[in-house]
């Protein structure tokens, strides 16, 4: 296996960690929600709109940084965050430190 991080993906988690970032109704995310490929994946567009919108401060700082994680320490699809991504970033708000995979990621993409 060639990746750092992976997850395989579960539409109904999925569903459940982006409601519980974005705080949005089911209904919302589940319009968003696409099919890249083998992942799940919401587009960055959306996310962008909602930070502009939200009325939450810090949900808006969360689905910022959710977004960074998706687009630029874990790019698996142009334009789009996957699940792998979201799993992670659930994670951090449990405390959990990915530390290495996130150097490990780093180093494969400066060797490549």
């Amino acid at each position: 296996m060639d990746k750092a991080y992976s997850r395989a993906a579960n539409i109904s988690t999925f569903l459940k960690r982006l409601m519980n970032i974005t705080r949005m109704c089911k209904q919302w995310v589940v319009a968003r929600i696409k099919q890249k490929g083998d992942s799940k994946c919401i587009p960055w567009k959306s996310l962008r709109d909602l930070i502009v919108v939200h009325s939450d401060a810090r949900k808006r700082v969360d689905i910022f940084a959710l977004s960074i994680y998706g687009l630029v320490i874990f790019p698996k699809i142009v334009g789009h965050v996957d699940d792998a991504v979201s799993d992670l970033f659930d994670r951090l708000e449990k405390r959990v430190m990915p530390v290495l995979t996130i150097l490990a990621k780093t180093f494969r993409s400066l060797s490549a």
